[in-house]
């Protein structure tokens, strides 16, 4: 695995690098992506089979195919192993219970003048999940996609997940069944983000669409923002470690791998004042890939895309890491806590040798959608107020408006706007 020096004399070139990996050809797919978004919404039905037809490689014969029958979803939830089903209802449990804790409260104030101001929170009507399917299907996305939806209290929840060659995962629909999901269709890609949005005669709009996907997801839902909202826009998977002498080499090295194996796209970079862990830790990178299924996707990962950062100190691996604001943190310092006021930007940190990141991913609680590409920076984990909404309260007594009113009035007067200033002198007029 290639080690820098932050003496190097081309470091700043190196770590720009870095800095540079979420780009993505997002410009290059936007005609493509903004095609299919326009024939969904000319063609509904008509379009969407068609698609499905050209990226699934399979017939949609009656629109009644797209949606999975929830006796299918049951099914599969009775039949996978009992370990497994255990499994899933542990996971379900603790991230209920996480988001449980994220719930925003409504709230009035009172002040002496008999003004009431406010704040009313209300979950959102309806939730398109966009889920990852076929063989690469990841039960635990629906999971936590669907359960923070499930805490803020969405009345209709949508499931959207690609089929290809119609072969549908049972542990998916296992998991739907589980959070109680009665609407999953067989329609995936920009396609599906699309239906989501504006409906078809099988889709029903809804009013914020959330979960990861490839670069033409993720485009349609830019391209979609405003019509309905959405969770972040995210790239490849990524993992960042902070490491000194105290650090297990092993650990470090296979943490790394945890996230390379995802795809080829992913990046894992590590960051550590000690140069011999440094080594020790390339070395092990190169035992464990040996051993890995996906040694190709991770390799090509590892050696594209992954690097370790040497540094003079502690303090200055912070710093980077807070330039890189990595999806995933991982604190593998001797005092991990007394870090932690250090960190800045970041979307899920874990902090000491014992909280690996795939903990994050299935059993911990806290949401593993993340944000990537540094947008940790403005973007937080997906939660419960992604699908919640903020309305004001406000009500005014008579005494109010006659101390408030006038100052009011005069504010819409020097913006020109004589009917806001009317609006307010008519109550002030009325004795």
């Amino acid at each position: 695995m290639k080690i820098i020096n932050i003496e190097d004399s081309n470091f700043k070139e190196e770590f720009d690098g870095i800095l540079a990996r979420a780009k993505s050809d997002i410009k290059g797919v936007s005609s493509i992506v903004t095609g299919i978004i326009d024939e969904i919404v000319e063609e509904g039905n008509i379009a969407l089979k068609r698609h499905i037809s050209k990226f699934d490689k399979w017939e949609v014969k009656e629109d009644t195919e797209l949606l999975i029958k929830t006796s299918d979803m049951e099914d599969a939830y009775n039949n996978i192993d009992d370990k497994l089903r255990a499994a899933l209802h542990t996971a379900y449990d603790r991230i209920k219970k996480y988001h449980e804790k994220q719930l925003p409260k409504s709230w009035v104030d009172f002040e002496s003048n008999g003004t009431i101001l406010g704040q009313k929170v209300s979950a959102v009507d309806r939730a398109g999940l966009y889920i990852p399917g076929g063989k690469a299907a990841y039960p635990s996305s629906l999971l936590m996609n669907a359960i923070p939806a499930i805490v803020a209290g969405v009345e209709e929840i949508v499931v959207c997940t690609p089929t290809p060659n119609n072969e549908v995962n049972e542990l998916l629909l296992a998991a739907c069944h589980l959070c109680g999901i009665k609407k999953v269709y067989k329609v995936g890609g920009a396609s599906a983000i699309a239906a989501m949005a504006y409906g078809t005669q099988t889709i029903s709009k809804v009013d914020v669409i959330t979960g990861p996907g490839n670069i033409f997801v993720a485009t349609a839902k830019k391209l979609v923002f405003g019509e309905v909202n959405i969770d972040m826009i995210a790239g490849p998977s990524e993992i960042g470690i902070l490491a000194d002498s105290s650090a297990k080499p092993k650990y470090l090295a296979i943490d790394l791998l945890s996230q390379a194996e995802h795809d080829e796209m992913a990046s894992s970079i590590m960051i550590t004042s000690d140069a011999k862990i440094a080594e020790e830790t390339s070395t092990e990178v190169e035992k464990y890939l040996k051993t890995l299924k996906r040694e190709t996707i991770a390799r090509t990962s590892i050696e594209n895309r992954g690097a370790i950062i040497v540094t003079s100190s502690i303090e200055e691996a912070i710093d980077l890491m807070n330039e890189i604001a990595p999806e995933h943190l991982e604190v593998m310092t001797a005092n991990a806590f007394e870090l932690l006021p250090y960190i800045k930007h970041a979307g899920a940190i874990f902090l000491g040798e014992n909280t690996p990141e795939p903990i994050g991913d299935y059993i911990a609680g806290p949401n593993h959608t993340l944000p990537t590409g540094s947008t940790a920076k403005f973007y937080s984990p997906l939660n419960v107020e992604n699908f919640m909404k903020k309305s004001s309260i406000i009500n005014f007594s008579k005494n109010a408006i006659n101390e408030l009113g006038e100052a009011c009035a005069l504010l819409a007067d020097t913006e020109g706007l004589t009917a806001h200033a009317k609006s307010v002198r008519v109550r002030l007029e009325d004795k």
